[in-house]
């Protein structure tokens, strides 16, 4: 009987091993999702007639804090920052206040996302801890929305301000004072509310604060503010528009970067800008141009013997003059480069970039074929300012045009003329490109301006309207596009920033809330009503 039974014992006890083993297995369990709790703080939240130095706050489990100078939100701003600790795990944190405090002011402690747990990295999002040194708390708010005034994309962590309207303020107030009540956007929202505000008139300001220091700094701040004064109780909705302010004109000493040329770095707009180079009460001819991607300019002049020279700079009512030390130095070689490296749509132009400036050109030496080596007609034209030459032509689909400038063709300020330059260049299929139309209705005012936008925000199109609904973009690369409108109120044909001190807000944009996709071969028929 029990040889029998045998093989049923030791499966049986095989399944018990088993089983066995799957009861004893490790599992992780179910992840920790749950946010610290504050249990307890000393003095409690909502305290009045706060007179202490040291706030302490007890959660149920150990924290940590993170980007705590970016996240902690201190509202009015405290001259000294308060000192907050520990940095390392804890079930507490201490507040430390260095500054003396307001009489009869409510403060608020807004930590945004800094505190977390420390196992997982739960925020305990957007807790405050508010005081006041007075008798109540204050409990009205403002709150609005955050725009930038020409761009699609907002930027994050901007601060949002209030300027307390007394008989102390100042139209400077923002560039020497921190304001009365701030708060800030943080990295994720588009909207603000400043809350715990008493009752009174404020000026309302953003900023993007680049040094956090409350205080506007034009050269590396944007600013965006409202026009009129809040009066708080207010129920409305601000929205700011953030924008970088048109510096001043004015230039630093130039620097002699070879032997016939300067640099002129400058701040502002250097579009009306004038110079005067001089040996003694000599003057000496120059050419004035861009230097690319930098906020400088390019003076130059033929080589000349001199120990010293003397510069003087005019832009509007800016008048400023140099004297520097000559030096001997190597002279800028000429030399030609193509700026074309894809092939060109029938609204393109064939444009050459010179490393000096030309002043004479002789189009007796300058040829264009096709690939059937036909001559084409062409015509040209010489930007001196940013030094390139561009040929205009009629182009032809999937052609091949072959460019020869024979030597002398090209003279530079200096008589040195060009070698045998030989370019070529094709043109693609019409069909590889799109085109779009673009209906506007609703429009305000005349004239705008209408842009097509890549990703990044660089302008890929761009037409000028005095009156006509209907804008037409030929021959577009297939990609998709972001497209807006600019009310040019000046009608100076280019978008214009604001001004605090004038108290002058930027140009209006819209944009058209989506982006529009042109693809090869395709024609878009794109309404676009500027009320939406």
């Amino acid at each position: 009987m029990l040889k029998n039974k045998l093989p049923f014992i030791f499966i049986l006890l095989a399944l018990t091993v088993i089983g066995c083993a799957k009861r004893g297995s490790i599992s992780g369990g179910l992840k920790d999702t749950i946010a610290p709790i504050l249990k307890a703080s000393f003095p409690k939240n909502l305290s009045v007639n706060f007179k202490g130095k040291e706030i302490n706050l007890t959660f149920d489990e150990y924290v940590k804090l993170k980007n705590l100078n970016k996240q902690l939100i201190v509202s009015p701003p405290m001259k000294y920052n308060p000192e907050v600790s520990p940095m390392n795990p804890s079930k507490i944190i201490n507040i430390k206040i260095k500054d003396t405090l307001q009489e009869n002011t409510t403060y608020s402690f807004n930590f945004g996302q800094s505190i977390e747990d420390n196992n997982e990295g739960n925020p305990y999002n957007q807790f405050k801890y508010i005081f006041s040194t007075g008798s109540y708390i204050d409990s009205l708010k403002v709150s609005g929305t955050i725009k930038d005034a020409l761009n699609k994309k907002e930027d994050s962590f901007v601060s949002v301000m209030l300027y307390e309207v007394n008989n102390k303020i100042t139209d400077s107030v923002v560039y020497k004072t921190v304001p009365r009540y701030i708060t800030n956007t943080l990295d994720s929202l588009k909207t603000f509310t400043i809350e715990n505000i008493k009752a009174g008139k404020y000026l309302l300001v953003a900023m993007k604060d680049a040094n956090s220091n409350n205080k506007f700094n034009p050269k590396e701040d944007k600013i965006g503010f409202r026009k009129q004064l809040v009066t708080i109780p207010n129920d409305s909705l601000f929205e700011l528009k953030l924008f970088r302010e048109e510096l001043a004109f004015k230039t630093v000493k130039p620097a002699q970067t070879t032997g016939n040329k300067l640099l002129l770095g400058y701040e502002g707009n250097p579009k009306n800008l004038k110079v005067a180079l001089k040996k003694g009460s000599q003057i000496i001819p120059t050419i004035v141009t861009q230097f690319p991607a930098k906020d400088s300019v390019q003076v130059w002049y033929k080589p000349i013997k001199a120990d010293s020279l003397s510069l003087t700079v005019a832009n509007g009512n800016y008048n400023k003059s140099y004297t520097f030390k000559k030096a001997e130095q190597k002279k800028d070689s000429l030399s030609f480069s193509p700026k074309t490296s894809l092939g060109l749509s029938k609204l393109d132009q064939f444009t050459i970039y010179s490393s000096r400036p030309l002043v004479k050109f002789d189009e007796s030496k300058i040829k264009v074929y096709d690939k059937d080596s036909l001559k084409v007609k062409f015509t040209t034209s010489y930007d001196s300012y940013t030094q390139e030459l561009k040929f205009d032509f009629p182009k032809e689909p999937l052609q091949t045009y072959k460019f020869e400038l024979l030597p002398g063709a090209l003279t530079d300020y200096i008589d040195q003329k060009n070698d045998t330059l030989s370019y070529k260049v094709n043109t693609r299929n019409s069909t590889d490109y799109g085109n779009l139309r673009v209906n506007l209705s609703n429009v305000k005012q005349f004239p705008v301006i209408v842009q097509l936008t890549n990703e990044k925000g660089d302008v890929i199109a761009s037409e000028y309207s005095d009156k006509a609904t209907s804008i037409d973009f030929m021959f577009l690369e297939p990609s998709k596009y972001t497209l807006r409108v600019i009310y040019d109120a000046n009608k100076n044909k280019e978008w214009d920033s604001g001004n605090f001190l004038e108290r002058r807000q930027p140009e209006v944009v819209v944009y058209f809330p989506k982006e529009i996709d042109v693809r090869s071969n395709w024609d878009v028929d794109q309404t676009f009503d500027l009320n939406q």
